[in-house]
């Protein structure tokens, strides 16, 4: 458990992300520096991306910049180790922002998986998207109290947005019991989508709550193996889907592991328009998140 109210995440971003003016990772500080100086937020930051932004100059003064060491010297690893509950009285990191460019030969290295692995394994974000990481800076501050930033309102703007929602089959049941906890919140979207099983299961549930029979709540798509992942993965690319909730489940070995991988690589390839949030722990915090910034927006 944390011992104080501090807000810690690693932070890495890879050689595209970082180069150049326009960058995504300075596309994320020029929306949500405001926000981590509010929030005293410690970004535990991997070599290269610290050098990036320390150049950039736009955490100048931030006195929650810490410097891990380079990618090839373990900073990676290290970010690894501390989204666990930590050893030796460490107080383990609250999540991890990696803003991942898909074609990098970096981003299937082991300590790039176990990063994601380790997030969900312990219930912590793993935020790879420029759009995710200007959601979570945002749902950050509104736990905290914080009224809502304005200048980050389209993020927000579910009811132009389509959502997924996905579950292996260990998940499947609190996939429902998240959908029927948020269902108000989560029928505010333009639209939603779910592969096989997933999608029949949340329609019954809708239906149960009074959606309308003839109206299907989500629009089911093909089972995972038999190829539900990837047509949802082209309507990302499209962006016509722009937020994935997808239930994984870390233990197992999934036969269709590639088609997984596919989805989260479409969500990278569009970073400023779409984000993914991948277990029950950190979807039920957004959704909450979600609620009250519309709430305090009205």
């Amino acid at each position: 458990m944390k011992d104080d109210a501090t807000l810690r995440f690693g932070l890495a971003a890879n050689r595209l992300h970082h180069e150049g003016e326009d960058a995504t990772l300075f596309k994320w500080l020029k929306r949500s520096a405001a926000g981590i100086r509010e929030l005293g937020m410690e970004l535990y930051t991997v070599g290269r991306t610290y050098d990036a932004i320390a150049r950039s100059g736009l955490l100048s003064g931030h006195a929650g910049l810490i410097r891990y060491p380079y990618g090839r010297e373990g900073g990676l690893m290290k970010l690894v180790a501390r989204v666990t509950e930590g050893r030796d009285g460490t107080v383990p990191f609250d999540g991890a922002i990696y803003l991942i460019d898909p074609v990098d030969p970096s981003s299937i290295f082991p300590e790039a998986l176990a990063l994601k692995r380790q997030c969900i394994t312990h219930g912590r974000p793993f935020v790879s998207t420029l759009m995710g990481a200007v959601e979570w800076v945002e749902i950050e501050r509104i736990h905290r109290g914080y009224q809502p930033d304005p200048s980050v309102q389209d993020v927000f703007e579910v009811s132009g947005q389509t959502l997924a929602l996905i579950a292996h089959d260990a998940l499947k049941d609190q996939m429902v019991d998240f959908a029927d906890r948020h269902f108000d919140m989560l029928s505010l979207f333009a639209a939603r989508v779910a592969t096989g099983t997933t999608g029949g299961r949340l329609n019954e549930l809708a239906w149960s709550k009074g959606w309308p029979r003839e109206t299907q709540w989500v629009q089911p798509y093909l089972s995972g193996p038999l190829g539900g992942d990837a047509q949802i993965a082209e309507l990302v690319l499209e962006q016509r889907c722009h937020r994935v909730i997808f239930f994984e489940d870390p233990h197992v070995a999934r036969q269709h592991e590639a088609d997984i991988q596919l989805l989260e690589r479409a969500v990278r390839v569009v970073t400023e328009h779409a984000c993914c949030v991948a277990s029950p722990v950190v979807a039920d915090r957004w959704a909450k998140g979600m609620v009250e910034r519309a709430s305090l927006a009205v």
